[in-house]
């Protein structure tokens, strides 16, 4: 009997578990993410829209939960940012020009010190881009931004300077998407 009763509450412990995930537009987001020895929890997912169309789930994902996007953008801890691709609409193009956009934003123009390590991250989108592609950008401490595609390992980019602004294209005082901001922060 108590073997029984042990295997029960097994058995719904990891049912919890499982139902732990959250959906964002069709797409199961996951309560944790481990990755390059990091494990996270998720913070918050949103989607990004423009004019009315979703383009992409974005994940936040950091060792604790936080509302702070300057502390997140400051911190030299683990964090993630995953996006899962949700519309045929997004090109290789496209996504590099939102990029850029991003940056922009994120270091208020200033851009020209991170002009190298800005140039290597867009090479990691330069392939073509497809709906259910996943990205996994991922800040490893002392080794850098390291980014996936798909499971597959693009590159890694030193400096927590360029995590900052990478971050920030999300959580800046303006980000790509005021919503998904907010969604990320989990508020």
């Amino acid at each position: 009997m108590k073997k029984q009763i042990i295997t029960f509450l097994v058995l719904i412990a990891t049912t919890l578990t499982v139902n732990a995930q959250q959906t964002v537009s069709g797409v199961k987001v996951d309560a944790k993410l481990a990755l390059d020895g990091q494990n996270l929890v998720l913070n918050g997912a949103g989607t990004r829209e423009k004019m009315w169309i979703d383009l992409y789930v974005g994940s936040l994902y950091l060792p604790k939960k936080s509302s702070s996007a300057k502390d997140i953008m400051d911190s030299k801890d683990a964090a993630a940012i995953k996006l899962n691709i949700i519309s045929g609409m997004i090109t290789s193009d496209k996504m590099i020009s939102a990029i850029n956009e991003g940056f922009e934003n994120s270091t208020n123009k200033n851009t020209a010190a991170l002009k190298a390590k800005i140039d290597k991250f867009k090479g990691f989108f330069k392939d073509e881009i497809k709906k259910g592609d996943v990205f996994i950008i991922i800040n490893v401490p002392s080794e850098g931004v390291v980014v996936y595609k798909n499971g597959v390992k693009k590159g890694t980019i030193d400096g927590h300077d360029f995590k900052k602004a990478l971050f920030g294209i999300w959580l800046c005082d303006k980000p790509a998407d005021k919503d998904l901001k907010d969604r990320m922060l989990g508020k």
